[in-house]
């Protein structure tokens, strides 16, 4: 003992008061192994960041355990390059960019699609992706996202929504689809709760993966960890971006591959208007004119110039012109206030977060260092603890930088990619904010004008202000009908009156 002791002394020489967890590590029957504490120090003296033991010997084992587990699950390996990139980033000339090439969902070849679209999913094909890693807080409410009230009437939660949906396609097609759900490190095991106290929402428990998203660490501006407490890394999730990571490490994507699942569905939580399993978006992204079949994407007309959302353009590269994403806050005022010929906003498609991406090419980019995702950086205020004096800090400004990566940045590394463009109240309908613009009231307000103008297509008569929007609740859940058509000699029902709550 005392050897191994002297040789981790040697070790740890720049680790202030390290005997004294050598000591601890004795004294509390070594339940840490000399060889993994070893390791440990070794690693964080190769990243410079010894200092994240100060104040260690003060924890427990069991407390010791747990950090040193965190620390060894951190990728230290890449904080240094996301260092190197995110500090270099150079603004990008917006001015080369041009509109994208959109494809209206009403097109001719609108059939063709839906038929390579169901032939797929007929033939298991195609996975449901769902980012759900957010929490409620936003909306005043307790739990993950994905189990917030979402629908007009009923107020079925976001999760049973795209349950039903995926079971309603799997009905249709007679076909197993599996659900893959990124969850977060905060809401990953509240999120498995609820779809087991809701009997997986009738579909089959094994069809359901739960995958937690990466975290990666808060730094200071010399790049230094920091420290949310006492043995406890203050950490943030790795962005929607880190699905790709997240898929390939839990070895989904083996899995998809190993069950012949070629292309992934992928959508956010917040929008209970998503098409989970869209056939004639499936059918586009692999049979439309220049399409790589890599990765597509969906839009919808931005609302106003002044809307805060990014916004898909084409932007030319060594290898030619790719599809990209601008944000919002990143486009100039005057490009986002240009008119095409037709009067519309020439950068107007507003990107809304559904995608289609192909297995093989989840696997490049999870794999390849060359079609590896960018990291962003953003400066925040981030509550840290300073181990050296015991001292939690509340900042008033920012003092600390986050990194995270984004999907749409997979989009200029496909070959040639799609964007599809459907209609805002057919598709987008988000629930992101309290009150105001993207709330629970204004996506009830387009919910209910979806399914009432489904209602109208088969000849009910419905009630409307007079601005258009419909004058009732109107809910139609996805076990009713997943598209207007389905709704064809199901209903007996003649009108709707002003202000009822109607329900399908």
């Amino acid at each position: 003992m005392a050897g191994a002791t002297q040789s981790l002394q040697s070790l740890w020489a720049a680790t202030p008061k390290s005997e004294s967890i050598v000591e601890l590590l004795r004294l509390e029957g070594q339940i840490l192994n000399m060889d993994r504490m070893q390791e440990t120090t070794e690693r964080l003296k190769r990243f410079s960041q010894t200092h994240l033991l100060v104040g260690a010997e003060k924890l427990s084992a069991q407390a010791l355990t747990r950090f040193l587990n965190q620390i060894n699950s951190l990728p230290l390996e890449e904080l240094a390059d996301m260092l190197a990139q995110t500090s270099s980033q150079k603004s990008r000339d917006l001015s080369v960019l041009t509109p994208p090439n959109v494809i209206r969902y009403d097109t001719a070849s609108a059939a063709d699609f839906r038929a390579a679209g169901e032939q797929m999913i007929r033939r298991g094909q195609v996975a449901a992706f769902t980012v759900a890693g957010g929490q409620g807080t936003r909306l005043g409410w307790r739990g993950p996202k994905g189990t917030y009230p979402a629908t007009v009437v009923t107020g079925k939660p976001l999760f049973r929504v795209f349950a039903e949906q995926i079971l309603a396609s799997e009905r249709r097609y007679s076909v197993r689809i599996p659900w893959f759900i990124m969850t977060s490190p905060q809401n990953d095991s509240d999120t498995r709760a609820f779809f087991a106290d809701n009997n997986y929402f009738g579909r089959q428990k094994y069809e359901h993966v739960f995958i937690p998203q990466g975290v990666v660490p808060c730094t200071d501006a010399d790049g230094n960890i920091l420290m949310s407490a006492a043995g406890e890394i203050a950490t943030n999730p790795d962005g929607h971006g880190g699905a790709i990571r997240a898929l390939h490490n839990s070895g989904a994507l083996k899995e998809m591959s190993a069950r012949g699942i070629t292309q992934v569905s992928y959508f956010q939580i917040d929008n209970p208007l998503v098409r989970a399993i869209d056939p004639i978006f499936l059918g586009a992204h692999v049979g439309a004119a220049g399409t790589s079949g890599e990765m597509s994407s969906k839009c919808v007309p931005k609302r106003n110039a002044a809307e805060k959302v990014g916004v898909l353009c084409n932007i030319p590269t060594a290898a030619g012109s790719r599809t990209t994403v601008i944000e919002y806050s990143d486009l100039p005022h005057a490009m986002a206030h240009q008119r095409d010929a037709a009067g519309e906003l020439a950068f107007g498609a507003a990107n809304i977060a559904v995608h289609v991406l192909s297995v093989e090419f989840a696997m490049r980019l999870a794999i390849s260092g060359d079609t590896q995702l960018p990291w962003h950086r953003a400066h925040k205020k981030v509550p840290c603890f300073d181990a050296a004096t015991g001292a939690h800090k509340q900042p008033d400004k920012p003092n600390a930088y986050k990194f995270e990566c984004f999907i749409f940045d997979a989009l200029p590394l496909a070959r040639s990619s799609i964007t599809l463009q459907t209609s805002r109240m057919e598709e987008f309908a988000p629930i992101k904010n309290a009150e105001g613009e993207d709330s629970p009231a204004s996506s009830h307000r387009i919910q209910s004008d979806r399914n009432g103008a489904w209602l109208e297509s088969v000849g009910v008569v419905i009630p409307r202000r007079t601005d258009g929007s419909v004058d009732a609740k109107i809910e139609i859940g996805p076990l009713a009908a997943l598209e207007a058509n389905d709704l064809r000699n199901r209903t007996a029902i003649k009108s709707i009156r002003r202000g009822e709550e109607f329900v399908m």
